[in-house]
């Protein structure tokens, strides 16, 4: 599976849409997308959307900084299936921006983001690499996330 760039991302009112693309060994046997794939496409579209930005992870996890991190919680509600393989989007926005911790919301929607598949959201902890314990995120990651601060977030 492969992430598609787009010339130009259809603009969505907070967030960000970023380009995926199912497959046809996506589909289950009724020829709908797996259930497992939707937060996987959405965290392919996460990992573009901060490698883009210069983040990455080498096997290092010393040196991984603030991608160094765990998943807490994860929700996801299907709300129709995909049934053919295709360009799709992810968008992305960030709800709640912690010391530690953010929460962040997604849909899997159409390209265009006019129509949504699933959505939900998922709450990452950053932690220090030898103690395994939440530790803060740094300055830069935070400028980063706050691009993707949903309207709501700002005004809390």
């Amino acid at each position: 599976m492969s992430v598609e760039a787009l010339e130009a991302a259809p603009a969505v009112p907070y967030g960000q849409l970023v380009p995926v693309t199912v497959h046809f060994d996506d589909l289950d046997a009724l020829g709908m997308l797996h259930n497992s794939r939707y937060p996987l496409l959405v965290e392919r579209a996460w990992a573009e959307f901060w490698h883009g930005r210069g983040y990455g992870f080498d096997g290092d996890w010393a040196a991984a900084g603030d991608m160094c991190n765990v998943i807490k919680e994860m929700q996801v509600s299907y709300e129709q299936p995909v049934t053919r393989p295709g360009y799709y989007a992810a968008h992305l926005w960030v709800e709640k921006l912690g010391r530690t911790s953010l929460r962040y919301g997604f849909r899997l929607c159409s390209a265009d983001g006019r129509q949504t598949y699933a959505r939900g959201h998922r709450v990452l902890v950053r932690v220090d690499p030898q103690a395994l314990r939440p530790t803060p995120w740094s300055d830069h990651a935070r400028e980063t996330a706050t691009e993707l601060l949903h309207p709501e977030a700002q005004a809390a």
